[in-house]
């Protein structure tokens, strides 16, 4: 158990290291969301570690941070370098299944991409696995609007425009990104500050091969916690037709805004599989960070203003 401490935080080191000395960035020491505790967490669950076993498989050659038992979430804030920055941010919530968090190849990693087209990378640590007797994503939405508030309200201090601030997830995180997106009238836990008095509506939300948006026994109808309405923001979604988690969750999640007068930009991929976070490889699919920046830029969300 010590050891796999020791592995997480040794590979964390190296990923700050090569941000700092890649893009000039600079990653704030990372803030406790909840300071009086996390709503209704009682512990029990295991200490947080990292979780992968020896069997598991490379992404791209690489291994990933599988991080486990999370009761303490956080947010560590990736300021791009001052030339680059553009004001955007985006706030990164890994997959994993609401089980455990992919925290380098779809946190870390993501925010060094995202420093180097001059956003601001909020990665946000939220609680997994799945706590007895919740739906799976409660305690991870309430992570998430939390986190919106704070973004918000530090805006001034981190040089963000709050107007300006995305979110975007990969699997279990694209589902809670289609959550935080459909879910902004009002929060999900009590008040605890004044952060939870500013909207927690993302303006922009990109999702990468996002799985749990409809239900498969029921022809594929939105899953019941996703309340899509014409408030809900402009969004990218990326996913490659192979997909084990299954297309029809992209699919049916853009029909669903385009009908509720959404607009929301749609990339099949015929190739690539699941979980390959911003790795390059021979496939398609992986080229998805370039279509985004593309989206992102065309809507005006990467102007300096």
């Amino acid at each position: 158990m010590q050891s796999s401490l020791h592995r997480l935080l040794a590979l964390l080191s190296f990923a700050c290291f090569m941000l700092l000395n890649a893009f000039g960035a600079e990653v704030l020491k990372p803030i406790d969301l909840w300071p009086l505790g996390a709503p209704g967490e009682k512990g029990g669950i295991g200490e947080e570690r990292d979780m992968t076993k020896p069997t598991e498989n490379l992404i791209a050659g690489k291994p990933v941070i599988r991080l486990g038992n999370v009761t303490n979430p956080t947010i560590t804030v990736y300021k791009p370098a001052p030339r680059k920055d553009t004001g955007a941010a985006v706030v990164v919530f890994p997959g994993g299944g609401y089980h455990i968090l992919a925290l380098d190849l779809e946190g870390t990693e993501v925010c060094a991409w995202l420093n180097s087209i001059g956003v601001t990378g909020i990665l946000l640590k939220y609680r997994v696995p799945k706590r007895e007797g919740l739906q799976k994503h409660v305690p991870a939405l309430q992570d998430a609007q939390r986190t919106m508030g704070l973004v918000r309200q530090h805006a001034k201090q981190w040089r963000i425009d709050p107007r300006r601030v995305g979110v975007l997830g990969f699997s279990a995180g694209g589902h809670l990104s289609a959550a935080l997106s459909s879910n902004v009238e009002q929060r999900t836990y009590p008040k605890v500050d004044e952060a939870d008095t500013l909207s927690c509506r993302p303006d922009f939300a990109v999702l990468i091969y996002p799985g749990g948006l409809t239900v498969k026994s029921e022809s594929d109808k939105i899953a019941p916690e996703l309340h899509i309405t014409s408030n809900t923001p402009p969004s990218f979604l990326a996913m490659a037709a192979d997909d084990p988690v299954r297309i029809e969750n992209a699919l049916f999640y853009t029909l669903a805004l385009k009908d509720a007068k959404v607009r929301v930009d749609l990339h099949i991929f015929a190739t690539g599989g699941h979980g390959y976070g911003l790795r390059p490889s021979n496939e398609l699919v992986t080229t998805w960070p370039k279509r985004a920046e593309e989206w992102m830029r065309n809507r005006g969300w990467l102007e300096k203003k």
